[in-house]
């Protein structure tokens, strides 16, 4: 298992949400970058807990990460384990009173609840090698200069293209 963070969230060319993960001990322009396509509101839940703001309702993942504290059990560790026809899958370990459960998820809900979390998301190294494509942007001088390669890369690149 490789730990990763999000490198990016954005729309393809088709305006289908795609949050593009990337090895933590990789820089910029180098190694490979996981892009994986959610849908909208699994995107908007992830967005929401990229800023920190609580919201004024819970959200869904605001409500799993107060259970699984009511519980009295922590997320320790966030995991996306495979790939299979095109479609990625993950896992959520609990540590609980209970004792260890893993837990089967969407990556998009397991990478909502790390941001919620703080926990680390690992990616399989084989779900890099059969997916990962490579980082080839530019070391960005500034935001504004990564915001622009990121689109560029996206509007090059074909959802098939990461089918298993």
């Amino acid at each position: 298992m490789i730990p990763v963070s999000i490198v990016g969230m954005a729309v393809d060319a088709m305006s289908r949400p795609v949050v593009v993960l990337k090895p933590v001990s990789e820089e910029t322009g180098s190694g490979r970058m996981l892009p994986i396509w959610i849908g909208g509101l699994e995107a908007a839940a992830i967005l929401a807990g990229t800023d920190g703001a609580p919201p004024p309702r819970p959200l869904t993942l605001d409500l799993m990460r107060s259970m699984i504290q009511s519980l009295g059990a922590t997320v320790e560790q966030i995991a996306v384990t495979k790939i299979e026809d095109g479609t990625f899958y993950a896992e959520i370990t609990l540590d609980s009173p209970a004792g260890r459960l893993v837990l089967d998820a969407r990556p998009s809900d397991a990478i909502g609840l790390s941001l919620r979390t703080g926990t680390t998301i690992w990616v399989a190294e084989e779900v890099l090698d059969d997916a990962g494509i490579p980082d080839e942007r530019d070391a960005p001088a500034d935001q504004e200069a990564e915001v622009a390669a990121f689109h560029e890369f996206l509007e090059n690149i074909d959802p098939e293209d990461f089918q298993g």
